[in-house]
Order: C-alpha cells, then sequence, then structure tokens
C-alpha cells in the first residue's frame, strides 16, 4: 500500500513544521486523536503511542518519530513498530511555493499477513483509515495556519 495525502497551506514554513512535529500536542489540536502519549525520548527523536478515530472506528498504534534537518527543508519520518500497521513507512515533507507551502503525507505498507495482506492494506487500510485521518490531520492544521479554525490562534495557541 502506498498512499499519498497533498495539502497547500498559505503559512510560514517553520510554523507548519512545528505543528506537524508536536506530536504529543496533536489531540488539543487536531479533534481525531484521542491521546498521544511519550514512550521514550523526545525533541526530534522520540517513541510515542498514538490513537485516533476514523468516525466511530478508534484505531492505535506506536511509532517512532524521527525529524531530519539537515536537508533545504525538514523531513518528520514516523516508523509504526506497534498496531496493525507495524512496519509502516510515513514521511511528511515540505514543499515551499511563491505562496503556500506544500505539504504532503506520504505512507508505505507492505503487510505481513500471508495471502490477504496487499488486498486488505490497499482496499480498507489505506483509503478507509490511513488516508481518512492523514487528510483530516492535514486540514485542520491547515485551518489553523491559515487562521480558519475558530479553537485557535494561527500560532496554534487557544483562544480564550
Amino acid at each position: 500500500m502506498q498512499t499519498a495525502n497533498v495539502v497547500e497551506m498559505a503559512g510560514d514554513l517553520d510554523h507548519i513544521v512545528a505543528l506537524a512535529v508536536d506530536t504529543q500536542r496533536w489531540p488539543v489540536i487536531l479533534p481525531h486523536y484521542r491521546w498521544v502519549t511519550l514512550l521514550e525520548g523526545g525533541g526530534d527523536h522520540k517513541t510515542v503511542e498514538m490513537a485516533a478515530r476514523r468516525g466511530r472506528f478508534p484505531v492505535k498504534w506506536r511509532a517512532r518519530q524521527d525529524v531530519e534537518r539537515d536537508g533545504p527543508t525538514p523531513i518528520i519520518r514516523f516508523h509504526h513498530i506497534g498496531g496493525v500497521t507495524k512496519g509502516m513507512d510515513v514521511a511528511w515533507t515540505f514543499e515551499p511555493t511563491p505562496s503556500a507551502v506544500r505539504v504532503q503525507i506520504s505512507h508505505d505498507f507492505a503487510p505481513p499477513w500471508p495471502v490477504v495482506g496487499n488486498l486488505v492494506s490497499d482496499r480498507v487500510i489505506g483509503p478507509y483509515f490511513v488516508e481518512a485521518i492523514a487528510g483530516r490531520t492535514l486540514n485542520t492544521i491547515k485551518g489553523i495556519v491559515e487562521d480558519r479554525d475558530d479553537r485557535f490562534h494561527p500560532d496554534g495557541r487557544p483562544r480564550t
């Protein structure tokens, strides 16, 4: 399974990256995230347990999160180490344009389940869970960055 969600955000690259990197804060800014627990590490290299909702369906996984800052723009990488998507690789990439930042979340997953693995991941997990959750994540961050989310200021602070 390979998927990609892409959204252009009219905002500052550093601010967008900061919101994306701060996974422990996601349950505050992303209504579909139930919790994110830091298990180990911190900063640009950490292990987290994440739980979200896809509609009424709860999902949960563990991942190592590493931020690469040595290129022209950061790359945020996740490697799932627990849950149904164990082994999945995720990359957040950022491409500044003259008027916005193009943010892409790519997922690559080859499930180890014999016979039905690819069928299940390609037809169920990818489109109904991974793409849906990633799409909602990007669109919610876009709303915060572009000041269209009534709950937050563009810098991500809650409105009082």
